[in-house]
């Protein structure tokens, strides 16, 4: 039986949009650590031209998935900024993830589910699956990689390991590297869960409950993060609920968006896909940051959101200052912090547009 409450049963049912799937083979990680036979799930939007030359690849924020008008609404379609009616839109759900990609709910060779064995995973890693995708499905260039947060870091990546498949990235809201903020913030996050009487190790799909308190603690932080505190002080003050329960409006906020998320995520995708962000560093065996991005040859645009307290300005400008590839950073104006990628659409879109067009 799986989990009833949190983390397992959705994922038989939940149904995010028309998905398709493809296998990439063996994926080899940089621990040394191989993951057989794994499966991609992605989605496309629009058409492709029929000399492939019209696609744009989409790096889903770490809680999004392959459907990009659900997760980053308003910019998908025709005559928005990704063009249906021009471009060929392509997301992949990421490895590690739980919207039918191999994560640790997928079932692993000994036919037991991965649970708490999935390894760990790198950006790297996931870039290399993604590579080994796009591979699979027959598109050798696109015309842009982009993506928001963990989307941002992966599109970077593109730009150094496989800067002869894109023309140009963009990336929003992201860093060439986790400094001590972003790890101590996530760190604890993952605590949260881990320390849940219900995570059982990570093998808690066949439990009555997984670690349903713990997930709560973990996005609740999480959200903190994301906003501001301009926002969270003008919504709520010290404002309580009508209904004399004395509990505080900002904690029942905080509850709602735990509720929404423990519906649609997996605990231990939540775990490995935070933690790969922890380990975000392009210059990893590659001299240091600088040394990697002096590496680009494309073009790179770069956004940063003013209030993001998550990933500040400063790590987007010093994406821009150490490669030479890259335009003058774009700032995205918003009173909701680092989710102003999710809310600010009108300025969201201008990159994009300003980034596509550099190679059309």
């Amino acid at each position: 039986m799986l989990s009833k409450s949190v983390t397992g049963a959705w994922l038989e049912t939940h149904d995010p949009g028309e998905r398709k799937f493809v296998r990439i083979g063996d994926l080899a990680l940089e621990s040394g650590v191989v993951i057989p036979d794994v499966s991609i799930a992605y989605q496309t939007f629009g058409k492709l031209n029929s000399d492939r030359s019209n696609a744009i690849f989409i790096n889903h924020a770490m809680t999004g998935w392959s459907d990009v008008p659900a997760w980053w609404p308003g910019l998908v379609g025709p005559g928005k900024a990704f063009d249906t009616d021009r471009y060929f839109i392509v997301c992949p759900n990421v490895v590690g993830g739980c919207q039918g990609s191999t994560g640790p709910a997928s079932i692993s060779p000994d036919g037991k589910r991965w649970g708490g064995r999935f390894p760990f995973l790198t950006i790297r890693d996931m870039v290399n699956a993604e590579f080994k995708f796009n591979d699979a499905i027959g598109i050798d260039q696109y015309l842009m990689a982009t993506g928001p947060s963990l989307g941002g870091m992966r599109a970077l990546e593109w730009a150094i390991s496989f800067g002869d498949r894109v023309k140009s990235i963009c990336s929003i809201g992201s860093s060439a590297i986790a400094y001590g903020d972003q790890i101590g913030t996530h760190s604890i996050q993952i605590r949260a869960i881990e320390a849940d009487p219900n995570f059982n190790s990570g093998d808690y799909y066949e439990l009555e409950t997984g670690p349903v308190a713990g997930m709560a603690i973990a996005r609740q932080i999480a959200h903190l993060s994301y906003r501001t505190e301009f926002e969270m002080a003008e919504r709520f003050g010290a404002s309580k609920q009508d209904d004399g329960s004395g509990r505080y409006s900002v904690v029942s906020y905080l509850d709602h968006q735990a509720n929404k998320l423990q519906q649609r995520f997996d605990a231990n995708t939540y775990i490995r896909l935070t933690a790969a962000m922890n380990s975000h560093d392009v210059g990893r065996d590659r001299g240091g940051i600088a040394a990697a991005l002096s590496q680009i040859k494309i073009p790179v645009v770069v956004a940063a959101i003013d209030t993001d307290r998550l990933f500040p300005p400063r790590l987007q400008q010093e994406i821009v200052d150490l490669t030479p590839t890259a335009l003058p950073l774009e700032t995205i104006n918003s009173l909701y912090g680092h989710d102003g990628f999710l809310i600010e659409t009108d300025s969201v879109s201008a990159v994009i547009r300003k980034t596509l067009e550099l190679v059309i």
